[in-house]
């Protein structure tokens, strides 16, 4: 939450779209507990460290409505860092679908200050 005039706070919001490459994972296991994401205009570590612990979701479109819409919701949060070119980790509520792999998906990243 960020200040506003008179010291009430203020939800700050930021549309951004990701990427999601692949689940985190070693020589031989894999780990879908942790995804890697792209953040576009991100491109090294040090621009990272300002995502670090920012919330962001993964929107997608349904097949049938629910609770009046086909739009679902799957809520996540920036892990930490993976490399040097502004890949990062992310934890997710449930694990992202493989079917929005390597396609830019409309995520919302909800940025809290």
């Amino acid at each position: 939450m960020v200040k506003g005039r008179q010291g009430e706070r203020v939800r700050c919001e930021l549309n951004i779209s990701l990427l999601f490459f692949f689940y985190f994972k070693s020589k031989s296991n894999q780990y879908e507990n942790t995804s890697l994401v792209q953040i576009e205009g991100v491109n090294t570590k040090e621009e990272v460290a300002w995502y670090c612990g920012k919330r962001m979701a993964h929107i997608y479109k349904a097949k049938t409505k629910k609770k009046g819409t086909q739009y679902r919701c799957i809520w996540g949060k920036v892990a930490r860092p993976h490399g040097n070119s502004g890949v990062v980790r992310a934890k997710f509520k449930s694990n992202l679908p493989p079917k929005s792999m390597a396609r830019f998906t409309s995520m919302l990243c909800i940025i809290i200050l």
